[in-house]
């Protein structure tokens, strides 16, 4: 079947965006891989978990609790690390979805100085920025 014009306008609907779930098919992909090169034990990378305080709980069911209230303890540092042929490894992962540029303001502060110090004592830092626009990922080190 064609789809000829016919004069009226297509109804624009928007999809409304989150920073909520930013990141997740990077992180994604990023644990597969990982997983993949543990089982040919290439290396041993994994995911590091961000700091929370729980601060309240519900309990809607004996068996069943739910975090109702949270808050970050401190900054984290970087979203992976581990050993690759003897050397430590540490990395930041960021989606971006600018068609001209990656903003610098992604990179906070304390994730740069993380990467740095890891550097300074000989590790592999990198980045790895994720153009989903493009669907291009890329390997920047640090």
């Amino acid at each position: 079947m064609v789809n000829y014009p016919n004069g009226k306008k297509k109804a624009y609907t928007s999809n409304p965006t989150s920073a909520g779930g930013r990141g997740m098919v990077l992180e994604k992909d990023i644990n597969v891989t990982n997983m993949f090169y543990l089982s040919i034990d290439k290396a041993v990378i994994h995911k590091k978990p961000t700091p929370v305080t729980i601060v309240k709980v519900d309990y809607p069911a004996r068996s069943a609790a739910k975090i109702t209230e949270a808050y970050f303890k401190l900054p984290s540092t970087t979203d992976y690390n581990g050993i690759y042929r003897g050397k430590y490894v540490d990395f930041e992962a960021k989606e971006c979805a600018s068609h001209t540029s990656f903003p610098l303001k992604s990179l906070h502060a304390h994730q740069v100085q993380q990467l740095q110090n890891v550097i300074n004592h000989g590790a592999i830092a990198f980045l790895i920025v994720k153009w989903t626009v493009f669907n291009e990922t890329y390997y920047v080190k640090a």
